[in-house]
């Protein structure tokens, strides 16, 4: 075969090595030439648009005046941080006074919790071992997930027994794992 090989319509195919023809000439004479930076993805159009910007490099510095340059920056920043503060004092000054006061009040005593729960052992003396039972919907998922934890309470005359329903109130701490005190009896166990 010869440089240049014949397609099934009998074409000329174009030679071993040639171009292919460019987007202008496959469109056609009329058509009017594609923008280049229109044919590129935006991140590669920003690249194009950066490298040719105008303007040459900065002469170069010493280290002194650059060092100049920066204290020079930095006094302007707190010109302006220092404008904005006392801009934003005189705003609050013309809304007037806060409603509330700016120093906490004295607090008073906190309200203890207080928690429901059948108890799980009553074997040591003027202690009972409470299972806490919570059932509560998922933040996200809103199915419900059901959570228990055991406390020590204090139970003074032995009152409460394994399944009973008690109601139990925060307190001091009255051993190394009591932190508890039984209110009431709720249900007695059958």
């Amino acid at each position: 075969m010869t440089e240049t090989e014949q397609n099934v319509n009998g074409e000329q195919a174009p030679e071993v090595g040639a171009e292919a023809p460019t987007e202008e000439e496959a469109a056609g004479p009329g058509a009017p030439p594609p923008d280049p930076a229109e044919q590129l993805p935006p991140k590669e159009r920003r690249k194009l648009a950066r490298s040719t910007k105008t303007g040459g490099a900065a002469p170069q510095r010493s280290a002194e005046e650059r060092a100049r340059e920066r204290a020079e920056q930095r006094r302007q920043k707190a010109r302006r941080r220092r404008a904005y503060r006392q801009q934003m004092r005189e705003r609050r000054r013309s809304e007037g006074p806060r409603a509330e006061p700016l120093a906490p009040e004295p607090r008073a005593r906190g309200v203890r919790k207080v928690r429901e729960g059948v108890v799980v052992s009553d074997k040591a003396d003027k202690t009972i071992t409470v299972r806490i039972d919570v059932a509560r919907p998922h933040r996200m998922y809103k199915k419900v997930v059901r959570t228990s934890s055991t406390l020590h309470a204090h139970d003074e005359g032995n009152a409460a027994h394994v399944g009973d329903t008690v109601r139990v109130v925060e307190s001091r701490p009255l051993s190394r794992t009591k932190r508890w005190r039984l209110v009431e009896v709720l249900e007695r166990a059958r």
